[in-house]
């Protein structure tokens, strides 16, 4: 691999799409494409050979789900980054992905320039969502029993300046760095946070920072 670049694969069914997102990202010459596959069954013996740093992920597949495939990559002990793409907008399918561990939800509508961006994002730590769907996660989140303050969560003060980093889109090493502490150390404060707030997910407690933190700021 060259130094630098995101060991990457991809696992969909859709021939021209794969071929077209592998030109895209080879041509933004940050990701070293290490496989591909066509299902999940493939992709899931393939990711485990190929321990990737990247994983982009179809969800509606003819042999399994990507929902399926997330849920056994995540069984395993590889730290690999996983970024669902896909055409699905509905909120049922990315509250699910985001619930399973997914560490982004794209689109596959999205501007070239746009999904190069985020997937990089991802790559480097990030939890991103596409733009157009931010609102459907945030609707979801309203419809569950939540605290309505860091106070009632009984959140540290310094569970909510992790929080507000995570807000920020800062990884758990940016955030150690940051806060002087090391990234085991935010690890455990992220469970924290997200069982105080009975979330599951990082990008649902981004959400609800901005929705509940964010918002108690502005003047």
């Amino acid at each position: 691999m060259s130094p630098g670049k995101f060991r990457t694969v991809i696992v969909d069914d859709h021939p021209l799409f794969r071929r077209g997102l592998v030109q895209l990202l080879n041509a933004a010459e940050r990701f070293d494409f290490v496989g591909e596959a066509s299902n999940g069954r493939e992709g899931i013996a393939l990711v485990k050979k190929a321990r990737p740093d990247l994983l982009l992920l179809d969800l509606n597949m003819k042999d399994m789900s990507g929902l399926d495939v997330l849920k056994a990559i995540r069984a395993t002990d590889l730290e690999t980054r996983v970024v669902m793409i896909t055409v699905s907008d509905l909120a049922d399918d990315l509250v699910a992905a985001l619930r399973g561990g997914a560490d982004g939800y794209l689109l596959k509508d999205m501007e070239p320039e746009r999904m190069v961006e985020n997937i990089e994002a991802a790559a480097h730590g990030r939890v991103i969502v596409s733009d157009a769907l931010t609102h459907l996660l945030a609707a979801a989140l309203r419809r569950q029993q939540q605290p309505g303050s860091p106070l009632e969560a009984g959140l540290t003060d310094q569970e909510t300046r992790i929080l507000d980093l995570i807000a920020n889109g800062l990884s758990n090493k940016v955030i150690g760095k940051e806060l002087d502490i090391t990234e085991g150390t935010v690890k455990v404060h992220v469970k924290h946070i997200l069982r105080k707030l009975g979330l599951r997910s990082r990008v649902e407690a981004a959400v609800w920072a901005v929705e509940k933190l964010h918002k108690s700021r502005t003047p």
